[in-house]
Protein backbone atom coordinates (compact mmCIF):
# COMPACT_ATOMS: atom_id res chain seq x y z
CA UNK A 1 0.00 0.00 0.00
CA UNK A 2 1.25 3.35 -0.89
CA UNK A 3 0.46 6.02 1.97
CA UNK A 4 0.18 9.03 -0.26
CA UNK A 5 -1.89 7.26 -2.55
CA UNK A 6 -4.64 6.24 0.13
CA UNK A 7 -4.06 10.18 1.41
CA UNK A 8 -4.75 11.44 -1.66
CA UNK A 9 -7.47 9.22 -2.98
CA UNK A 10 -9.28 9.90 0.62
CA UNK A 11 -9.45 13.51 0.39
CA UNK A 12 -10.33 13.19 -3.00
CA UNK A 13 -12.88 11.21 -1.97
CA UNK A 14 -14.17 13.51 0.61
CA UNK A 15 -13.43 16.72 -1.04
CA UNK A 16 -16.76 15.31 -3.37
CA UNK A 17 -18.81 14.23 -0.34
CA UNK A 18 -18.30 17.86 0.91
CA UNK A 19 -19.53 19.39 -2.47
CA UNK A 20 -21.92 17.29 -3.38
CA UNK A 21 -23.68 17.43 0.35
CA UNK A 22 -23.85 20.38 0.90
CA UNK A 23 -25.64 21.13 -2.80
CA UNK A 24 -28.23 18.50 -1.73
CA UNK A 25 -28.75 20.17 2.00
CA UNK A 26 -29.04 23.85 0.36
CA UNK A 27 -31.39 22.86 -2.52
CA UNK A 28 -33.78 21.11 0.03
CA UNK A 29 -33.74 23.71 2.84
CA UNK A 30 -34.67 26.27 -0.12
CA UNK A 31 -37.37 24.09 -1.64
CA UNK A 32 -38.72 23.42 2.06
CA UNK A 33 -38.42 27.12 2.80
CA UNK A 34 -40.35 27.98 -0.61
CA UNK A 35 -43.53 25.14 0.21
CA UNK A 36 -43.64 25.91 3.72
CA UNK A 37 -42.94 22.73 5.03
CA UNK A 38 -39.68 25.37 7.13
CA UNK A 39 -39.71 28.53 8.00
CA UNK A 40 -36.04 29.24 8.00
CA UNK A 41 -34.88 30.07 11.55
CA UNK A 42 -34.70 26.03 12.47
CA UNK A 43 -32.11 23.81 13.95
CA UNK A 44 -31.90 20.42 11.83
CA UNK A 45 -30.71 17.37 13.01
CA UNK A 46 -28.25 15.91 10.62
CA UNK A 47 -26.62 12.23 10.32
CA UNK A 48 -24.00 11.16 8.17
CA UNK A 49 -23.17 7.35 7.26
CA UNK A 50 -20.08 6.93 5.88
CA UNK A 51 -19.81 2.83 4.71
CA UNK A 52 -17.16 0.97 3.62
CA UNK A 53 -18.70 -2.63 3.73
CA UNK A 54 -15.53 -4.47 2.47
CA UNK A 55 -13.43 -2.85 6.05
CA UNK A 56 -16.78 -3.30 8.12
CA UNK A 57 -16.95 0.22 8.53
CA UNK A 58 -20.63 1.80 9.30
CA UNK A 59 -19.28 5.30 10.78
CA UNK A 60 -22.47 7.48 11.57
CA UNK A 61 -21.42 11.37 12.16
CA UNK A 62 -24.05 13.50 13.97
CA UNK A 63 -25.04 17.40 14.14
CA UNK A 64 -26.86 19.85 13.84
CA UNK A 65 -27.51 22.77 10.92
CA UNK A 66 -28.64 26.48 12.03
CA UNK A 67 -30.46 28.46 9.09
CA UNK A 68 -30.25 31.31 11.52
CA UNK A 69 -27.15 33.00 13.51
CA UNK A 70 -28.18 32.76 17.05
Amino acid sequence: MNQDTLNMQTRKFLKKVGISSQREIEQAVSKAIESGALSGDENLDVQMTLSIPSLGIDHKINGNIALEDN
